[in-house]
């Protein structure tokens, strides 16, 4: 039986792991884990708390980055304090700018770019600096 995910994998632009290092351990905090020694240079992997989940990075094609997809995972934060505060840290990041800031970030203290209804927790949306859509709920 399913008990819960492993792990997600993102992929990114070819030569881009310092990107991916910069904004997921940096900005939104994931902790970077080894990756077996072969794949030093192609992989990058990411604990998300002591939950034993992952995000794995990975160089995709170029068709990979031509479209905006709806695609996305969702991470759950612990309270909705921490929720504010990792989405005041993105929209730093993303006016700050930079090789590794997020292409588009849901500004804080306005409606979410997702759909509407009370269906929906409180939650925003990032596409991080590959374009790869994220979303972040409590």
């Amino acid at each position: 039986m399913i008990t819960g995910i492993h792990h997600i994998n993102i992929v990114v632009p070819p030569q881009t792991l310092d990107l991916a290092h910069e904004f997921y351990s940096t900005t939104l905090g994931l902790t970077p884990r080894a990756v077996p020694q072969l794949q030093r240079e192609t992989l990058a992997w990411f604990d998300i708390g002591t939950s034993g989940q992952q995000v794995h990075v990975a160089f995709g094609k170029p068709e990979d980055f031509v479209n905006k997809s709806s695609r996305h995972p969702c991470f759950k934060l612990g309270s909705a304090e921490d929720l504010v505060a990792l989405r005041q840290k993105v929209w730093e990041h993303f006016e700050r700018g930079g090789e590794a800031a997020p292409k588009e970030a849901d500004r804080p203290g306005e409606k979410n770019s997702g759909a509407e209804g009370v269906e929906y927790p409180t939650r925003f949306f990032v596409r991080d600096y590959a374009g790869n859509r994220l979303e972040f709920s409590v």
